[in-house]
């Protein structure tokens, strides 16, 4: 019997190399969504030879000097932070993307993030069912009340005056 080796990042459940093969195959730009326990990340990747390149790239940390008070990874921070990434990668010309998961799973707080993206102009190939209602994204859920609209206005201004 002969030992077939199987790759790190396969065996580290980091990659899912027939997902990422069918992703540059397609060459069009890819969103990515990490959340850990404190914060979001949403990154806009164009593949390519060398590795992958961040067009732009937006952290939940940010959300703070615009006015957030809530978690930072929290359904409505998930939006935000999407909505800004995809404030930054309509600025740096990109005008569409897919999503990329790998090996994590489709959660709420990634279509939040995802339906930020979609709403800061970027065509997205996306359902509109899978994403969270208007009431979580705007908060309403939340102990902490939050002025969404607000935080989108500072974000707006921001990406604008860049």
């Amino acid at each position: 019997m002969a030992y077939s080796q199987i790759l790190r990042r396969s065996r580290d459940e980091k990659t899912n190399y027939k997902k990422r093969r069918h992703l540059l195959m397609g060459r069009r730009d890819f969103i990515t969504v990490q959340i850990s326990n404190e914060n979001t990340l949403v990154q806009i990747h164009k593949p390519e030879m060398a590795g992958d390149k961040v067009l732009s790239s937006a952290h939940s940390r940010s959300l703070l000097n615009k006015g957030w008070k809530g978690s930072r990874k929290s359904i409505p921070a998930a939006y935000l932070t999407g909505y800004l990434a995809g404030k930054k990668a309509l600025a740096s010309g990109t005008k569409n993307a897919v999503l990329y998961t790998g090996t994590r799973k489709y959660t709420q707080r990634i279509a939040a993030a995802l339906k930020g993206i979609i709403d800061a102009g970027l065509e997205v190939p996306a359902d509109a069912e899978t994403f969270p209602s208007d009431e979580r994204i705007s908060g309403k859920h939340l102990k902490v009340a939050n002025e969404i609209d607000k935080v989108k206005s500072a974000i707006d201004s921001e990406v604008k005056s860049k």
